[in-house]
């Protein structure tokens, strides 16, 4: 890897995908790997800040802060409970920030312009991952614009399908007008239930559909997964042998692999 951060945006306009539990966990997969991560919160309701022990009343600065105002890193990135892992925090404050940006010439690139500080260098980050609000926003094509790849969380339900074509269009547009290197780092299929049959038809259509774009590893539905964020921890941390630990391991390996042979993948 080069000696400038990876940037990853997990981005699904769909909410309840598992967007924020992947970017929690896959951000500690890459840390037991040795990896330095930083997690970017820029959904307003800032799960992944409070899922990795950051208070709402310990965030005196935001990505808010940094996207709208131009805020100093130092004064923007936090420490989390989980080492190697650090957080520029999300609130509420985002869901104006469209509207506080929309007029601004440059109001697609800020988030980009912010995260290739030359600041940003001290931190010695291997890995920048963007947790994206459940829409195709303004902040959500910041952070399009300002990644090198998006992994999108997709529920192995009924409908999984139905508008993941927005956003291959939504990251189409990106490569037209600003990002031309942008790729699709992969589709990871969550909440995967192998004895459910609709589970199974899900993952076949996926597979059908976007072939080598769906990631091997699948995340399972699993009862740690979701009690680990009231203990504002990873599961990782807070089950490190549970089913769903593991899972989030194999998918933090695979994409560090990937970035070893990096391959082109196409919308």
């Amino acid at each position: 890897m080069s000696d400038s951060p990876y940037i990853l945006a997990l981005a699904n306009q769909k909410g309840g995908v598992g967007k924020t539990t992947t970017a929690i966990n896959l951000a500690a997969g890459l840390a037991e790997l040795g990896k330095k991560v930083l997690l970017v919160d820029i959904d307003p309701q800032g799960n992944s800040s409070t899922g990795l022990g950051v208070r709402p009343d310990a965030r005196k600065k935001t990505s808010y802060d940094l996207i709208v105002d131009g805020a100093a890193l130092q004064d923007v990135v936090m420490e989390t409970g989980s080492r190697d892992i650090m957080i520029i925090p999300g609130n509420a404050d985002l869901s104006s920030a469209d509207l506080d940006i929309v007029s601004n010439e440059k109001r697609s690139y800020l988030l980009h312009d912010a995260l290739r500080r030359p600041e940003m260098e001290s931190y010695g980050f291997d890995y920048i991952l963007i947790d994206c609000p459940p829409a195709l926003s303004l902040l959500t094509v910041n952070a399009l614009v300002a990644a090198h790849s998006v992994l999108v969380p997709l529920q192995c339900e009924f409908f999984a399908l139905e508008g993941l074509s927005q956003l291959m269009l939504t990251i189409r547009d990106v490569r037209r007008s600003a990002n031309p290197d942008l790729r699709i780092e992969g589709v990871v299929l969550t909440m995967h239930d192998r004895r459910n049959r609709l589970t199974a038809q899900v993952e076949a259509d996926a597979r059908a559909n976007m072939g080598d774009l769906v990631m091997k590893t699948t995340i399972p539905r699993n009862v740690r997964i979701s009690e680990a964020p009231s203990y504002a921890l990873p599961v990782l941390s807070y089950d490190p042998g549970s089913k769903g630990a593991e899972a989030y391991r194999a998918l933090a390996r695979e994409i560090a692999d990937r970035r070893k042979t990096p391959e082109v993948a196409e919308a």
